[in-house]
């Protein structure tokens, strides 16, 4: 079912009362609490935590998919600041016995994992996602399983058709002109809810929230860091999320 024909068709139902509050039910102004993870968000799913809106329009897009024999299955979503910080410490312990210094450890985390406090994770409208339909390689989210012949090649092909019209975009394009975190064809952002989310975390003081944390190698989180991690890796995104 087209997402244009369910929306009039379940107007009146609390379904679409679900679906469809992004666009009028979205709060203006969130918590910075919400915005870096520390918040307590009501959410979503039995394997996955989204978002109310964000959840149902997920399973209406992934209904449409089975129809094709493509099983989305989100293997990431909401992540609150204690679940990204255990990343980023995991992340930064194991690059630094390996020698690398500490500048250097931070900038290879920030090529795919956030800073805790600024994961759109955190937001509970970005998700991960495989099909489960499909034998599951190794590592799932690499590049190449979404290319050429690889495990997913037939989910990118069906969300690349589809996913804008539930809601969905992709986060990390692979526009050769895009800085910040690289290329991700498994991560999708719900736009409807977290376009208001980003809005609110642009006023946000992001050195003061960075430097409060006292987080492993907070100590090059320097003004130029920050900023340039401002503007790459937070903002430098699809064009259509902004």
């Amino acid at each position: 079912m087209k997402r244009r024909n369910f929306i009039k068709q379940t107007t009146l139902t609390g379904i679409a009362l679900a679906t469809v509050p992004s666009f009028a039910c979205t709060p203006n102004i969130i918590s910075s609490e919400e915005l870096i993870g520390k918040g307590k968000p009501i959410l979503f799913g039995e394997d996955y935590k989204l978002r109310e809106a964000a959840h149902f329009a997920f399973q209406e897009m992934k209904t449409e998919a089975l129809k094709e024999g493509i099983h989305i299955q989100i293997v990431s979503s909401y992540r609150n600041f204690e679940h990204q910080k255990s990343i980023w410490e995991r992340k930064y312990k194991r690059y630094r016995s390996q020698g690398f210094s500490e500048e250097k450890s931070i900038q290879k985390i920030i090529q795919y994992s956030t800073i805790p406090g600024t994961s759109r994770h955190h937001w509970g409208t970005d998700m991960d996602i495989i099909d489960a339909n499909v034998h599951a390689p190794k590592y799932v989210l690499r590049e190449q399983n979404f290319h050429r012949d690889g495990s997913y090649i037939h989910l990118k092909k069906w969300m690349d058709k589809h996913a804008n019209s539930f809601g969905f975009h992709l986060v990390y394009t692979i526009d050769i002109n895009r800085k910040g975190f690289k290329y991700e064809p498994w991560h999708y952002s719900y736009k409807p809810l977290s376009q208001n989310y980003l809005k609110n975390y642009k006023n946000l003081d992001l050195q003061e929230v960075l430097q409060n944390e006292k987080l492993l190698g907070s100590a090059y989180f320097s003004d130029a860091f920050i900023r340039t991690y401002r503007n790459e890796n937070i903002l430098d995104i699809n064009p259509e999320l902004l």
